[in-house]
């Protein structure tokens, strides 16, 4: 009986530290440039973009297309980077607890 009061325990601790992982995640942020800085855009940790700067020197009717693709490029730069953020705030968050193989963090 002992044994299943542990786990029991070792359950809540578990789910208490995802929860404040959870939080920390959702307070990310993350900055992706592109174009050598001309493109500029920040994500929240939820993945949404926050902010868009773009350099005026880009501003030409000719050159659309290239500040196009320099957005997406900044958005995916950004994107890579809350990605490893999340995980490593994921994986402080449960310390030396060992997921099964496949699992991967978040959930």
């Amino acid at each position: 009986m002992k044994d299943i009061m542990g786990l029991m325990k070792q359950a809540k601790a578990m789910q208490e530290k995802m929860e404040t992982a959870k939080a920390q995640v959702a307070d990310l942020v993350a900055e992706g440039s592109s174009g050598g800085g001309l493109v500029r855009l920040t994500l929240s940790g939820e993945g949404h973009m926050q902010s868009l700067t773009i350099d005026p020197v880009l501003v030409d009717k000719d050159e659309v297309e290239i500040l196009e693709d320099l957005i997406i490029a900044a958005f995916h730069d950004a994107k890579v980077k809350m990605d490893q953020k999340q995980q490593d705030t994921m994986k402080n968050a449960m310390g030396d607890i060992q997921l099964p193989p496949g699992m991967d963090m978040p959930f």
